[in-house]
């Protein structure tokens, strides 16, 4: 395992869209690893492959109970409305309210290749909306509510 650099805002790979993980191999798992020990080492909720400059659609998340990881994660059922400050380990320093759900859905798959559904609300409905943005290269500050 290793400590990946996140690219920040500059880097265009942040605005590039990530590919279909097509086989899920060993390299995988070890991108996997290094993402979640990455996210940590960086205090990090959330972060998306692109964010490491890996354009795979890959995001791992942990908002305190465990780490969630998902390769081709999609979005398929969103209701309501949160408004809350977010925050970007590839924007350090920079935040601003953003609209998201309230709730949504989302399937992907895990390391095993098993389909995966996750119906998340609050703080996980936000992260994962916000990390399956990086994959379409799209940041946060793309979002930021109008005053």
């Amino acid at each position: 395992m290793a400590i990946r650099i996140i690219r920040q805002e500059d880097d265009p790979v942040l605005r590039k869209t990530a590919k279909v993980v097509e086989e899920i191999d060993k390299k995988i798992h070890v991108l996997i690893e290094d993402m979640i020990e990455t996210m940590y080492d960086a205090d990090g909720v959330g972060l998306a492959a692109p964010q490491i400059g890996i354009l795979k659609r890959i995001i791992v998340i942990d908002i305190g109970e465990g780490p969630i990881e998902l390769i081709n994660p999609e979005i398929f059922e969103k209701t309501g409305e949160q408004c809350d400050t977010e925050g970007c380990l590839s924007l350090p320093g920079r935040s601003g309210e953003v609209v998201r759900p309230r709730r949504v859905k989302v399937k992907g798959v895990n390391r095993q290749g098993k389909e995966v559904v996750i119906e998340a609300t609050g703080l996980l409905a936000r992260v994962l909306c916000h990390e399956i943005d990086h994959l379409n290269g799209i940041l946060f500050i793309d979002r930021i509510k109008d005053e």
